[in-house]
């Protein structure tokens, strides 16, 4: 069976301040864990009003101190903004807090713009440290050596789980190489998907960490009890998308009735190439949708993100998800 995970994009929306979306996530994961998702993960972003998570790993242990059993991770940290040393320690230190529940999804991308990179104190001048950066991290969440003379506390012995995030080829070639489990943006860069995956699993190489190729797919899935609901709790989703073509990303606004009074065609054309996988509407629809996507990709697990703007639709969004995938699986084994 396919596992179910979430990427919880921290949203503001112009309802709540940072602190509501921030224990909004908290509340979903909690739920989440009762409706049978594997993963919660909230992703690095910086100088976005209408994203709270900047401060991931603060982000994870308000999460992780929530919840009981489900896994908590980033999905991702943008590695080049950091000393691996400096995400060492934090990791080490939710995994100390919450052990067996930590997972450390990383990305190549600064996750915001150059004006913020440069505020981070960090450069982009050499995209090939980041293969290096990778196997630092490994090197200070695994035992300490004699002699080690640097050492990430408490992170050393903790084995954090890393993952690969990716939009492209690059990230296959690397997680194949180090064998690490593979996460794949479809949900916002659905184009090289297919690709990505063949690349990932015909080179994977076992490693101590895993002995066989994990892809994940990420995936946007609105639902509601209509299709006519979902679609129009859809249209959130594509204003914010439609804003991000503009430069005037903000807040999470509420749906509305007509999108197309909202954005331009080439707008529409531009956000519909970005979430050509985007799966909305009822339980049957998510449910055919979900089959269709797990047959193409043979994907190991989902990554979901619901981006709905009122918590209380969110929440439902999500156990319907979870209902529509239990009933494939019901209908897996009764096969």
């Amino acid at each position: 069976m396919t596992e179910l995970s979430i990427l919880d994009l921290v949203r503001v929306t112009e309802a709540t301040d940072a602190r509501g979306a921030l224990d909004n996530a908290r509340d979903l994961a909690a739920q989440a864990e009762n409706w049978g998702y594997r993963r919660f993960w909230v992703a690095e972003h910086h100088n976005m009003a209408g994203i709270a998570s900047a401060a991931t790993s603060v982000v994870l242990a308000h999460i992780a101190a929530g919840t009981r059993t489900i896994r908590v991770g980033a999905g991702g940290i943008m590695l080049p903004n950091h000393a691996p040393i400096i995400i060492a320690e934090q990791f080490g230190t939710l995994a100390t807090l919450f052990p067996g529940r930590i997972d450390l999804g990383l990305g190549r991308a600064p996750g915001t713009d150059q004006l913020t990179v440069r505020a981070l104190r960090r450069t982009l001048t050499d995209p090939d440290n980041f293969p290096r950066d990778v196997q630092e991290l490994q090197a200070y969440f695994a035992p300490l050596q004699p002699g080690q003379r640097v050492q990430a506390v408490p992170a050393a012995g903790t084995n954090v789980p890393l993952w690969i995030l990716g939009s492209s080829t690059y990230g296959a070639q690397l997680a194949a190489e180090f064998g690490l489990p593979y996460a794949f943006a479809s949900h916002f860069a659905p184009d090289m998907l297919l690709p990505a995956l063949q690349i990932y699993r015909a080179r994977f190489k076992p490693s101590a960490q895993l002995a066989r190729p994990h892809a994940m797919v990420g995936v946007n899935i609105i639902a509601a009890d209509t299709d006519h609901a979902a679609r129009r709790l859809a249209t959130t989703q594509q204003m914010s998308f439609t804003n991000l073509f503009r430069g005037t990303r903000g807040l999470s606004q509420p749906p509305i009735d007509d999108i197309d009074s909202y954005w331009s065609p080439a707008e529409k054309a531009q956000a519909g190439n970005m979430l050509a996988r985007t799966i909305v509407g009822s339980v049957d629809t998510v449910r055919a949708g979900l089959d269709a996507l797990i047959a193409e990709t043979g994907a190991d697990e989902l990554m979901i993100v619901s981006d709905i703007y009122d918590h209380r639709d969110r929440l439902r969004s999500f156990e319907l998800i979870a209902a529509a995938a239990a009933s494939i699986a019901t209908v897996s084994l009764a096969a």
